[in-house]
């Protein structure tokens, strides 16, 4: 072989190879993380999404969490005009303390849950509320994410704290919108630390 053209490919291969290690040794650290605090444990991830926000943040959490996901459906269905659901219905459901009707679940087989909700009126959406009064939380683990149009996260933590009893609630995912192109990085991130 042309010793120019060797070494023109020679360190192309090196940087070939370099790269393809780093991204295994990316993967494999976030692997490891995510399995050392959830090993051996039944996970739901179960979500409420009105927009699509918070249901995309859901399913890559799913992705890279595996067990369950569910979307937490109301029996009535908000009104897909965003002021009437806002300012109108969720709003008056926040205001008066209404827990909406939901679609249940049996969480009964699940250790850890991870609970997606969109930030409505600085706190939780009315279904999730209805979704954790509803069920026994006694001995399992809470993991919120949050989903927001610039409010931030407020205290939904401790309300899920609160209305979740005997649970434990770690810290939050609180992502603006459905994310950006750091949103991947940012729950890889946020896993690693259970």
């Amino acid at each position: 072989m042309d010793k120019k053209l060797l070494l023109i490919i020679l360190p192309l291969l090196i940087i070939l190879c370099a790269g393809l290690i780093y991204s295994l040794t990316q993967k494999t650290e976030a692997v490891t993380s995510i399995e050392g605090g959830l090993m051996n444990k039944k996970i739901l991830v179960a979500y409420f999404s009105w927009s699509g926000n918070t249901k995309s943040i859901a399913e890559k959490i799913h992705n890279k969490v595996g067990g369950d996901i569910f979307s937490i459906e109301p029996v009535t269905p908000y009104p897909s005009d965003y002021n009437e659901t806002a300012y109108g219905i969720a709003k008056e459901q926040k205001d008066k303390g209404i827990h909406p009707p939901i679609k249940n679940t049996d969480i009964s087989t699940y250790d850890v849950i991870f609970v997606g909700t969109p930030a409505w009126w600085y706190t939780m959406a009315p279904p999730v509320m209805t979704f954790l009064s509803e069920n026994n939380f006694e001995g399992k683990t809470i993991i919120p994410f949050i989903t927001h149009g610039g409010g931030g996260g407020y205290t939904i933590d401790k309300d899920m704290a609160a209305l979740a009893k005997g649970s434990t609630v770690l810290n939050p995912l609180i992502i603006y919108e459905n994310g950006n192109a750091n949103t991947e990085k940012e729950i890889t991130n946020w896993l690693s630390k259970f």
